[in-house]
């Protein structure tokens, strides 16, 4: 009996050793935004802080969320294998410091929308050559579309996190950035979407700069001297001119997309696993 016993303690540790083993987080993603200036923005932010958990808990990995820039510091950023900006990006010197030397060391990042954004002058000067020349090598922002409208994309499925997407495909609407730099002609760059010239015209104006007629426009890509990826996708149509009533309210939704989705998740699991995607590589 006691012989027994030991053997039924045996298998329940070892039961539970392995359920506990299968329920600890693959690796832990910490997503910073600020969440006050843009409805459109604001909108994303609240979406997107939603979507993430649901996919953390179907793909095991965890999420956590802060609006404390402050946070941004190394001994904070030692508990997370991936940094997400939602929307902004950091302003202090010393935050700014602590990020570049979390990327330097192996860290990885995923960027949306306007956490590449920089224009002089402006609220959001280039004021950070690191990040947005070097990081990002797309330099300033350049222009935009307008209305936030669908764009057909352009699949790079030579990368791992795009080898099971289609050639093309329909995003959600979304406020489409012009960069100052040509990606193109940077070797480190790895272009992952880009605008097809089937979306033409693109936007809806009113005015005639903000529809894009021709030419071409990374909306994703990846720098291969960092475990990063940037992401144009990140402002949702929205309810400006209170037709619906007398608040802003959305009008799209960024994760109401199958194939726009599988891209990010793709992309995070990617980072999140150190570049080496199950079933991909």
């Amino acid at each position: 009996m006691l012989k027994i016993n030991k053997l039924l303690l045996t298998f329940l540790c070892l039961f539970c050793c392995s359920l506990i083993s299968a329920q600890k987080p693959k690796f832990h993603v910490i997503a910073f935004y600020t969440g006050v200036n843009d409805q459109a923005h604001v909108s994303y932010v609240h979406e997107a802080n939603a979507w993430f958990p649901k996919m953390a808990e179907q793909y095991n990995f965890s999420y956590d969320s802060t609006s404390n820039w402050s946070n941004l510091n190394a001994t904070f950023l030692a508990k997370y294998q991936v940094v997400l900006f939602l929307d902004t990006r950091p302003d202090q010197p010393e935050q700014r410091l602590a990020f570049e030397n979390y990327m330097k060391n192996g860290g990885a990042w995923m960027g949306f929308h306007f956490s590449a954004f920089a224009l002089t002058p402006s609220s959001y000067p280039q004021n950070w050559d690191w990040y947005h020349n070097e990081f990002l090598g797309s330099g300033q922002y350049g222009s935009n579309t307008w209305r936030p409208t669908s764009a057909i994309l352009r699949t790079n499925t030579n990368h791992p996190v795009t080898k099971n997407l289609p050639s093309t495909f329909k995003s959600q609407p979304n406020e489409w950035y012009r960069w100052e730099k040509d990606l193109r002609k940077n070797p480190n760059i790895d272009i992952l979407l880009a605008v097809d010239s089937t979306s033409f015209p693109l936007g809806t104006g009113p005015k005639a700069h903000e529809i894009w007629h021709s030419g071409y426009y990374p909306v994703a890509w990846s720098n291969k001297n960092y475990k990063m990826i940037y992401v144009n996708m990140g402002h949702n149509d929205m309810d400006y001119e209170h037709k619906f009533g007398k608040t802003t309210t959305s009008l799209s939704h960024t994760f109401e997309n199958e194939t726009q989705n599988q891209f990010i998740i793709n992309s995070l699991l990617w980072l999140g696993y150190g570049k080496k995607l199950k079933g991909k590589n």
